[in-house]
């Protein structure tokens, strides 16, 4: 069986930065050293108006696209990430399909919260090994910054916006993804989620924008840290058990963007370096699917991941979803 390879790989953050101190002077109770020490984020980037999570998603592909030194035309299969599409109808990759001007790929979207760009290199390794498709172009897209409640300290200033793409073929020389995990436990659904929206609020009315159901809700944050921390390091041992390796061989972990704290506690957990760890949660926040996804593009153009290094990519999300890809760069 041929070998699933990752071409190039792409991100965009939009120019707008929110700094801590400006959520300071917008009168929310917080202060700059609080969410430092509580999350490790000082920054978050967000969408211009009337932008869409397609046109984040299409810088990012553009960027993948340039450094796989391929063109949209070729793309047989277009999977996008995102819990904040354009519309719920028709998806995000759609409208992505038509501003790439890829008129000949399949093209869907996959809503698995923060875990959402390994649930997407899952569902295109599917179709690559089973040789339906040969290119395939994963994007993980999001604006959380419009499902938040800027009231509501515990979760405003966790978010920010983004995108980021991979693109994979069958065979080669590029980089090579070993395996792909991932799992969901929906009995748990209730602890990270978007009440309105779907079919259980519709139609909107103003009883449920009143109740502030159209906004992202945490339940129980220390449960969810906890359940979060075990997930993370499920999603780490497992594609290492799964290639015959050891926690040391792993070069990099790049996770899920979610809390500098919890990074800690699972370095310290697994006894490994928390340098290892590649984080950009500083200066972008969590921004769901595409977390991981910038965070991978940031460390192949800055030199950090070279030639060989094995990286691990844990994620961590609502529904709830985790999971994980093993890549040898």
């Amino acid at each position: 069986m041929e070998s699933i390879r990752i071409l190039g790989t792409g991100s965009y953050l939009p120019p707008t930065i929110l700094t801590n101190y400006d959520l300071e002077k917008s009168g929310l109770d917080t202060t700059h050293e609080w969410i430092v020490q509580r999350t490790g984020i000082s920054e978050r980037r967000i969408a211009e108006a009337g932008e869409t999570a397609s046109d984040l998603a299409y810088q990012a592909s553009m960027r993948a696209l340039e450094m796989a030194g391929m063109a949209s035309e070729e793309m047989d299969l277009i999977i996008v990430a995102t819990i904040t599409p354009d519309t719920c109808c028709p998806s995000a990759a759609n409208w992505l399909q038509a501003k790439l001007n890829a008129p000949r790929a399949v093209t869907f979207d996959v809503t698995a919260a923060c875990s959402g760009f390994i649930f997407g290199l899952n569902v295109a390794e599917q179709y690559l090994k089973n040789k339906t498709y040969k290119n395939v172009l994963v994007v993980a897209a999001e604006i959380m910054s419009r499902t938040l409640n800027w009231k509501d300290r515990a979760t405003c200033i966790l978010w920010g916006d983004g995108a980021g793409a991979a693109v994979l073929s069958q065979g080669g020389n590029s980089h090579e993804i070993l395996s792909t995990h991932i799992h969901t436990d929906g009995a748990k659904g209730q602890d990270l989620l978007m009440p309105g929206g779907g079919s259980k609020t519709t139609p909107i009315s103003h009883e449920s924008v009143d109740k502030g159901l159209h906004y992202l809700n945490m339940i129980e944050a220390n449960l969810s840290f906890r359940v979060a921390v075990r997930r993370f390091i499920e999603s780490i041992k497992e594609p290492i058990e799964y290639n015959h390796l050891k926690l040391e061989d792993i070069n990099w972990i790049i996770p899920h963007q979610a809390n500098v704290r919890m990074f800690k506690n699972i370095a310290k957990s697994l006894k490994i370096p928390f340098k290892k760890f590649y984080l950009t949660l500083q200066k972008y926040g969590n921004i769901s699917s595409a977390s991981c996804a910038i965070s991978l593009d940031e460390a192949v153009r800055d030199g950090s991941i070279q030639p060989g290094n094995l990286v691990c990519m844990p994620v961590f999300g609502g529904g709830l979803t985790w999971g994980s890809a093993l890549i040898r760069w």
